[in-house]
């Protein structure tokens, strides 16, 4: 169309100046030529000045207004941006705590919301958006030891099944890993989700230990298989004596070497549970490691597993050259867990009681002022010279301004508009 608006301009101007009918004759059959124009439109089109015309909108008027809008931007900023089909899975459970942070909301406009489709969010959100994605580094150091009693296994297990793990490590380097700093620890669920974090000093065999036990007695079901990928923080004697010296031993495998995608749910999760979280600085003060597993244990887990919603994988299909997927409806990994069955009775009320407490605005602002209590450390440790700052932070709260989608990454100055 742009090349064609160039075209009719310059067709105007020799039309325009065209000395003699037979000229102008001659310009109105090539136009006719070339864009298919019928003789009474093609000359209604050399006379016209101007630029062309803009025609209305076809179809019937819009139906979502501003205040659509607005509800929208509010809840997806507090849900960390999530995508349209996410999002609107997600409505259902914050617009009733929406309605306690901000009022209630007229039956007209509540009917809307709840009807509103995903591609309509998307639209809706589109001119708040913003593009590009940080690159970080990876830090897997490969594990000499014990390749031979923890097997390589792909695709081994029931997906359907809560209990098996994957694991990996994210690195709080800045731009380089030398010397000591924090290190991430992610632990996702394959058939549900559920993930569970914590940070560790260096990710010495003997923390990393300790980590998982802590999060295995958290967690609402058993663990039953644990892969993860070569690193020696993972390939040690203290965590193969871990799994394989108890009642029920867990099976623990790992990925291929240079094969990422093996571990690929729990590459996903190092993204939107720790990157959108912390970002990219370098955190090299000891001091932090409790003011981040807090964040990590009280709220952040409780905020993704209980209230943001994830599509899982349910068909892969190749058609020629093309990839064929489909997905599930997106479910939050709270009500994946109560659906697969496997929670005794008093596991369950235990779960529903824990969910009907929480509210994700509430969740939202203890993770503001956990992030803050975060920077504030990281300041006073840069003016006193005990660490530096090696990264300029990215933005996490605001994709729609200065962040760089499933877009923008945050900081440790997230902050919700």
């Amino acid at each position: 169309m742009e090349s064609k608006r160039e075209y009719l301009a310059k067709m105007r101007w020799r039309y325009a100046r065209a000395q003699g009918r037979c000229y102008k004759s001659r310009l109105i059959e090539e136009l006719i030529a070339l864009c298919g124009y019928s003789r009474k439109h093609a000359i209604k089109v050399l006379k016209r000045r101007g630029a062309p015309r803009v025609l209305k909108k076809s179809g019937p008027k819009g139906i979502y207004q501003e205040e659509v809008r607005l509800v929208l931007k509010r809840i997806w900023f507090a849900s960390d941006q999530l995508c349209g089909k996410r999002l609107k899975a997600a409505l259902p459970a914050w617009l009733p705590h929406y309605e306690k942070e901000y009022g209630a909301l007229c039956e007209p406009l509540k009917e809307k919301l709840q009807a509103i489709s995903a591609a309509s969010i998307d639209r809706l959100l589109a001119p708040v958006r913003a593009k590009g994605r940080p690159k970080g580094r990876g830090g897997t150091k490969p594990g000499r030891w014990l390749k031979n009693q923890i097997p390589l296994a792909t695709e081994q297990w029931d997906e359907r099944r809560p209990g098996f793990m994957e694991a990996d490590t994210v690195a709080h380097c800045g731009d380089s890993l030398e010397g000591d700093f924090i290190w991430s620890l992610c632990f996702t669920d394959l058939a549900t989700g559920w993930t569970e974090l914590r940070a560790v000093w260096n990710r010495g065999s003997h923390g990393v230990r300790e980590a998982l036990s802590e999060i295995e007695a958290k967690l609402p079901f058993a663990i039953l298989g644990f892969d993860c990928d070569n690193g020696s923080e993972f390939l040690n004697h203290h965590l193969w004596r871990y799994f394989a010296r108890r009642r029920e031993p867990v099976q623990f495998t790992r990925s291929r070497p240079y094969h990422k995608n093996d571990n690929a749910h729990v590459e996903q999760k190092n993204w939107t549970h720790v990157r959108c979280l912390l970002g990219y600085d370098r955190l090299q003060n000891v001091q932090l490691l409790e003011p981040i597993n807090a964040l990590y244990r009280d709220v952040w887990a409780l905020y993704h597993n209980h209230f943001c919603p994830s599509m899982k994988l349910a068909e892969k299909r190749r058609e020629g050259a093309r990839q064929i997927k489909r997905y599930d409806a997106p479910k939050t990994p709270y009500q994946r867990l109560l659906e697969s069955g496997v929670l005794d009775e008093r596991k369950r009320v235990a779960l529903q009681e824990q969910h009907g407490t929480l509210n994700p605005f509430a969740l939202k602002r203890q993770i503001e002022a956990g992030l803050k209590e975060i920077q504030r450390a990281l300041r006073a440790g840069k003016r006193s010279g005990d660490f530096v700052t090696l990264v300029p932070s990215l933005r996490s709260g605001t994709r729609s301004t200065a962040s760089p989608e499933r877009g923008s990454k945050p900081n440790l100055t997230t902050k919700v508009a």
